[in-house]
Protein backbone atom coordinates (compact mmCIF):
# COMPACT_ATOMS: atom_id res chain seq x y z
CA UNK A 1 0.00 0.00 0.00
CA UNK A 2 0.91 3.41 -0.92
CA UNK A 3 -0.62 6.81 1.34
CA UNK A 4 0.01 9.77 -1.20
CA UNK A 5 -0.90 13.27 0.30
CA UNK A 6 -2.27 15.73 -2.25
CA UNK A 7 -2.38 19.61 -1.52
CA UNK A 8 -5.31 21.40 -2.44
CA UNK A 9 -8.18 18.57 -2.56
CA UNK A 10 -10.76 20.86 -0.74
CA UNK A 11 -14.08 19.48 -2.38
CA UNK A 12 -15.90 16.43 -3.42
CA UNK A 13 -15.26 17.84 -6.62
CA UNK A 14 -11.25 17.05 -6.24
CA UNK A 15 -11.70 13.65 -5.18
CA UNK A 16 -13.53 13.12 -8.27
CA UNK A 17 -10.66 14.73 -10.47
CA UNK A 18 -8.26 12.78 -8.54
CA UNK A 19 -9.69 9.79 -8.71
CA UNK A 20 -10.46 9.92 -12.49
CA UNK A 21 -6.58 10.70 -13.29
CA UNK A 22 -5.37 7.84 -11.12
CA UNK A 23 -7.69 5.63 -12.56
CA UNK A 24 -6.51 6.82 -16.19
CA UNK A 25 -2.74 5.71 -14.45
CA UNK A 26 -4.49 2.19 -13.54
CA UNK A 27 -3.42 3.45 -10.18
CA UNK A 28 -6.03 1.60 -7.61
CA UNK A 29 -7.39 3.46 -4.91
CA UNK A 30 -8.42 2.11 -1.77
CA UNK A 31 -9.60 4.96 -0.24
CA UNK A 32 -9.46 8.88 -1.28
CA UNK A 33 -10.46 11.44 1.08
CA UNK A 34 -9.85 15.14 1.64
CA UNK A 35 -5.99 15.25 1.05
CA UNK A 36 -5.09 11.86 1.23
CA UNK A 37 -5.24 8.96 -1.41
CA UNK A 38 -4.64 5.04 -0.57
CA UNK A 39 -3.34 3.22 -3.22
CA UNK A 40 -3.60 -0.43 -2.30
CA UNK A 41 -0.19 -0.97 -4.12
CA UNK A 42 2.98 0.35 -3.97
CA UNK A 43 4.13 2.72 -6.57
CA UNK A 44 6.95 3.33 -8.71
CA UNK A 45 8.75 6.16 -8.81
CA UNK A 46 7.99 6.53 -12.37
CA UNK A 47 4.56 6.16 -11.55
CA UNK A 48 4.72 8.54 -8.99
CA UNK A 49 7.00 11.31 -11.25
CA UNK A 50 3.44 10.91 -14.26
CA UNK A 51 1.10 11.47 -11.48
CA UNK A 52 2.64 14.69 -9.68
CA UNK A 53 3.12 15.90 -13.59
CA UNK A 54 -0.46 15.19 -14.24
CA UNK A 55 -2.21 16.47 -11.32
CA UNK A 56 -0.10 19.22 -10.96
CA UNK A 57 -2.03 21.83 -13.88
CA UNK A 58 -5.15 20.28 -12.35
CA UNK A 59 -3.72 22.74 -9.15
CA UNK A 60 -2.76 19.47 -7.06
CA UNK A 61 0.39 18.96 -5.63
CA UNK A 62 1.99 15.64 -4.12
CA UNK A 63 3.49 16.71 -0.75
CA UNK A 64 6.03 14.56 0.82
CA UNK A 65 7.55 16.64 3.44
CA UNK A 66 6.21 15.48 7.11
CA UNK A 67 5.02 19.33 7.71
CA UNK A 68 3.46 20.18 4.52
CA UNK A 69 1.59 16.87 5.58
CA UNK A 70 0.74 18.24 8.54
CA UNK A 71 -0.24 21.64 7.72
CA UNK A 72 -2.45 19.72 5.12
CA UNK A 73 -4.25 17.63 7.26
CA UNK A 74 -5.20 20.73 9.41
CA UNK A 75 -6.54 22.49 6.68
CA UNK A 76 -8.08 19.47 5.24
CA UNK A 77 -10.17 18.96 8.82
CA UNK A 78 -11.34 22.53 9.52
CA UNK A 79 -12.44 22.56 5.39
CA UNK A 80 -14.51 18.99 6.03
CA UNK A 81 -15.84 20.70 9.21
CA UNK A 82 -17.38 23.76 8.18
CA UNK A 83 -18.09 23.03 4.39
CA UNK A 84 -19.48 19.35 4.69
CA UNK A 85 -20.23 18.72 7.95
CA UNK A 86 -23.48 21.13 8.77
CA UNK A 87 -23.88 21.95 12.32
CA UNK A 88 -21.49 19.21 13.62
CA UNK A 89 -19.24 21.65 15.61
CA UNK A 90 -20.68 20.38 19.03
CA UNK A 91 -17.66 20.40 20.13
CA UNK A 92 -14.01 22.57 20.19
CA UNK A 93 -11.84 22.87 17.53
CA UNK A 94 -8.91 22.19 19.68
CA UNK A 95 -10.38 18.73 20.72
CA UNK A 96 -10.94 17.98 17.23
CA UNK A 97 -8.28 18.47 15.77
CA UNK A 98 -6.08 16.70 18.12
CA UNK A 99 -7.62 13.67 18.58
CA UNK A 100 -7.97 13.35 14.73
CA UNK A 101 -3.50 13.84 14.75
CA UNK A 102 -3.07 12.46 17.74
CA UNK A 103 -1.42 15.47 18.90
CA UNK A 104 -1.34 18.06 21.56
CA UNK A 105 -3.42 21.05 20.27
CA UNK A 106 -0.79 23.33 21.35
CA UNK A 107 1.67 21.73 19.61
CA UNK A 108 -0.11 22.08 16.58
CA UNK A 109 -1.35 25.64 16.99
CA UNK A 110 2.38 26.71 16.89
CA UNK A 111 3.75 24.60 14.46
CA UNK A 112 0.58 26.17 11.88
CA UNK A 113 1.48 29.27 12.94
CA UNK A 114 5.01 28.81 12.61
CA UNK A 115 4.21 27.62 8.67
CA UNK A 116 1.54 29.26 7.78
CA UNK A 117 2.23 32.47 9.29
CA UNK A 118 -1.64 32.65 10.71
CA UNK A 119 -3.06 31.15 13.38
CA UNK A 120 -5.28 27.30 13.38
CA UNK A 121 -8.62 30.15 14.56
CA UNK A 122 -8.34 32.75 12.13
CA UNK A 123 -7.69 30.17 9.07
CA UNK A 124 -11.01 28.48 10.75
CA UNK A 125 -13.07 31.44 10.93
CA UNK A 126 -11.56 32.59 7.33
CA UNK A 127 -13.21 29.15 6.47
CA UNK A 128 -17.07 29.89 7.62
CA UNK A 129 -16.74 33.67 6.69
CA UNK A 130 -16.37 31.83 3.30
CA UNK A 131 -18.93 29.43 3.78
CA UNK A 132 -21.00 32.25 5.31
CA UNK A 133 -20.83 33.80 2.29
CA UNK A 134 -21.52 31.24 0.01
CA UNK A 135 -25.00 30.61 2.17
CA UNK A 136 -25.90 34.36 1.52
CA UNK A 137 -25.60 33.72 -2.30
CA UNK A 138 -27.78 31.25 -2.12
CA UNK A 139 -30.34 32.93 -0.42
CA UNK A 140 -31.90 30.23 0.94
CA UNK A 141 -31.24 30.44 4.57
CA UNK A 142 -32.07 33.67 6.51
CA UNK A 143 -28.82 34.97 8.91
CA UNK A 144 -30.30 33.42 11.78
CA UNK A 145 -30.42 30.01 10.03
CA UNK A 146 -26.84 30.30 8.87
CA UNK A 147 -25.60 31.04 12.91
CA UNK A 148 -27.60 28.23 13.70
CA UNK A 149 -26.05 25.98 11.19
CA UNK A 150 -22.27 27.45 11.63
CA UNK A 151 -22.71 27.11 15.50
CA UNK A 152 -22.38 31.01 16.10
CA UNK A 153 -23.86 31.94 19.51
CA UNK A 154 -25.78 34.78 17.83
CA UNK A 155 -26.26 36.98 14.50
CA UNK A 156 -24.92 39.48 16.14
CA UNK A 157 -21.53 37.99 17.21
CA UNK A 158 -21.62 36.43 12.82
CA UNK A 159 -22.26 39.69 11.64
CA UNK A 160 -19.28 41.32 13.51
CA UNK A 161 -17.10 38.43 12.67
CA UNK A 162 -18.04 38.79 9.30
CA UNK A 163 -17.79 42.22 9.18
CA UNK A 164 -14.22 42.11 10.96
CA UNK A 165 -13.30 40.10 8.11
CA UNK A 166 -14.66 41.45 5.04
CA UNK A 167 -15.63 44.77 5.88
CA UNK A 168 -19.37 44.58 5.17
CA UNK A 169 -22.21 43.77 6.98
CA UNK A 170 -23.53 40.47 5.70
CA UNK A 171 -26.49 42.60 4.46
CA UNK A 172 -24.42 44.85 2.38
CA UNK A 173 -22.53 41.65 0.98
CA UNK A 174 -25.89 40.19 0.14
CA UNK A 175 -27.55 43.48 -1.75
CA UNK A 176 -24.17 43.60 -3.41
CA UNK A 177 -23.59 40.24 -4.14
CA UNK A 178 -19.92 40.69 -5.90
CA UNK A 179 -17.64 37.87 -6.44
CA UNK A 180 -16.12 38.41 -3.01
CA UNK A 181 -16.04 34.47 -2.56
CA UNK A 182 -12.41 32.88 -2.71
CA UNK A 183 -11.26 29.44 -4.05
CA UNK A 184 -10.79 27.57 -1.11
CA UNK A 185 -7.64 26.83 -1.39
CA UNK A 186 -6.56 30.13 -1.64
CA UNK A 187 -8.37 31.35 1.31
Amino acid sequence: MTTLFIKNMVCDRCIMVVQAELDKLSLNAKNIKLGEVILDKEITPAEKDTLVKILAPLGFEVIDDKKSRMIEKIKSIIIDLVHHQDNEIKTNLSNILSNALHNDYNYLSNFFSEVEGTTIEKYFIAQKIEKVKELLVYDELSLSEIADRLNYSSVAYLSNQFKKVTGLTPSHFKQIREDKRKPLDKV
